[in-house]
């Protein structure tokens, strides 16, 4: 009999968090407001970051603009479907460079979902780090660590109680 193992870059990094907020709200945060709660440390490009942006449709552009005007791609919307559910192509290699090829990208998906008292849950799953080939465990790595979404979910979830 031969056991088959699952690679550590197939297995998801799975975060939640729950906030004081409607379903539409938290997802306006997360996305059409990302640039109120998103760490100015956190970005790809060659200087600082200005702005972090998520178009609001499927096929939107995911990117920074940097503070010498310049845009820094990091990712593509690939389903929009508000209040509920936004998934993301994760388009940064394991050097933090954008890469253009959907292929060779990772899924970011969150799910908002309605709980008694005017609570949501916040679900985020990070999934086919495989796709990345060789970085794919550096970057499941990085993206689960404390500076990765579990700490950017409490940036976010800190967002919504400030906003109140």
């Amino acid at each position: 009999m031969t056991a088959i193992t699952e690679s550590s870059t197939d297995v998801p990094v799975r975060k939640s968090v729950t906030v004081s907020a409607s379903a539409e709200r938290a997802f306006r945060v997360f996305t059409e407001e990302m640039d109120t709660w998103w760490p100015r440390t956190h970005h790809i490009g060659k200087v600082p970051m200005r702005k972090q942006i998520i178009e609001p449709r499927a096929g939107g552009r995911c990117y920074s603009e940097q503070i010498d005007g310049t845009v820094c791609p990091w990712g593509t919307v690939l389903v929009w479907d508000p209040p509920s559910r936004v998934v993301l192509a994760w388009q940064i290699d394991g050097k933090w460079q954008y890469v253009p090829d959907l292929a060779q990208a990772s899924e970011v998906e969150m799910r908002f979902t309605a709980e008694p008292d005017g609570l949501t849950r916040v679900d985020l799953e990070h999934r086919h780090f495989s796709r990345h080939g060789d970085d794919g465990a550096a970057i499941r790595s990085s993206v689960d660590s404390s500076g990765g979404w579990g700490g950017l979910l409490q940036l976010f979830a800190a967002e919504i109680d400030r906003s109140r």
